[in-house]
C-alpha cells in the first residue's frame, strides 16, 4: 500500500495517508472525505527518488502521483 499526500477541500489541511486501492481517506482534522491527491514533494522539487511500478493514475511511479519523474521516466 503506497503513502499518498492529500489536501482537504473543506479545512485546507494537508496530510499523508497509507491507502488501499479504491479507498478514500478522511481528513484527520475535520473527518471530511472531500480530499484531493496532491503531487508528491519529490516531483515538485524535480529530484524524485522513488522507485518502480506504475501508478493507477496514469503513469509515473507510485510515489510520484503521475508527475514527470527522472527515476521512472514518466
Amino acid at each position: 500500500m503506497p503513502i499518498y499526500e492529500y489536501g482537504c477541500r473543506k479545512c485546507g489541511r494537508e496530510f499523508e495517508e497509507l491507502v488501499r486501492s479504491g479507498s478514500t481517506p478522511k481528513c484527520p482534522d475535520c473527518g471530511s472525505e472531500d480530499v484531493e491527491k496532491l503531487m508528491s514533494q519529490c516531483c515538485r522539487s524535480g529530484g524524485c527518488s522513488c522507485s518502480g511500478g506504475s501508478s493507477s493514475s496514469g503513469g509515473g511511479c507510485a510515489g510520484c502521483s503521475g508527475g514527470h519523474c527522472s527515476s521512472c521516466g514518466h
